[in-house]
């Protein structure tokens, strides 16, 4: 069976068509199934489709992604309670220890990312990964900083993610990896970015994982919540009429 990647990051800037287009197209070439763009939570849903027309013209499965940043665990639950219908994947980057805590421990959050270069802000422990743990969050990390860091800030980045993906792996929280690319040369083969993993001492087989079927996974299940077939979790509409 044909083994499908995804990559949950990518930030092209939205209002340079010929970008997104040469960034998906990128995407299609390298052999991505599915990608998902970072856009703004007051994104008109006929940008959305057109995203993903442009996907659809170059044979690639597109998922919509918002990155919030809240300030406080109010304005998270807020924002979630607004967004959570309208985006596929939600994201949270954090400013505090308190909103770390807030997005672990909230099923509606997709991805948990941390600031790559302030090392200060961190907040991926083990009481956060144990939070996350019993929730459906993923601990995302993105390639670009390995890419473009040099010297004594890759060596922290890099310490830094050995710590926080054992700590991942002990708690059974999965582990996304994702390109971060701005442009379509920070952008690479999915087996390129699960390669990068061993610098972290991520094993082959979790590495694959983190690239095509974790993933895909969240994608796959946010779009069956989103179905209006959807009633709760094992619960579907599959013949609605009369005699129902």
């Amino acid at each position: 069976m044909k083994r499908l990647y995804a990559d949950l990051h990518l930030c092209p800037n939205l209002k340079d068509s010929e970008q997104v287009v040469c960034m998906t197209r990128k995407a299609s070439e390298l052999g991505y199934h599915l990608i998902a763009m970072s856009l703004p939570s007051n994104f008109p849903g006929e940008k959305i489709q057109q995203l993903r027309n442009i996907c659809k013209e170059a044979k690639v499965d597109f998922a919509s992604r918002v990155d919030l940043k809240p300030r406080t665990p109010k304005e998270l639950i807020n924002s979630l309670r607004k967004l959570r219908r309208r985006f596929e994947i939600i994201a949270v980057m954090y400013e505090s220890k308190h909103v770390a805590r807030q997005a672990a421990k909230d099923r509606r959050v997709d991805l948990l990312n941390f600031p790559l270069t302030s090392f200060r802000k961190r907040f991926f422990d083990k009481a956060e990964a144990e939070l996350a743990s019993n929730s459906l969050a993923s601990f995302e990390i993105d390639i670009k900083p390995l890419l473009t860091l040099e010297g004594p800030a890759r060596i922290r980045l890099l310490s830094s993610l050995r710590r926080e993906a054992a700590i991942a792996k002990a708690f059974h929280v999965p582990i996304v990896v994702s390109s971060g690319a701005s442009n379509e040369l920070l952008m690479r083969k999915p087996r390129e970015p699960a390669a990068l993993t061993s610098l972290f001492d991520l094993d082959e087989a979790s590495a694959i994982e983190a690239v095509s079927k974790n993933p895909l996974a969240i994608v796959k299940r946010n779009r069956e919540k989103l179905s209006p077939n959807f009633v709760a979790p094992g619960i579907r509409i599959i013949r609605g009429g009369k005699d129902c």
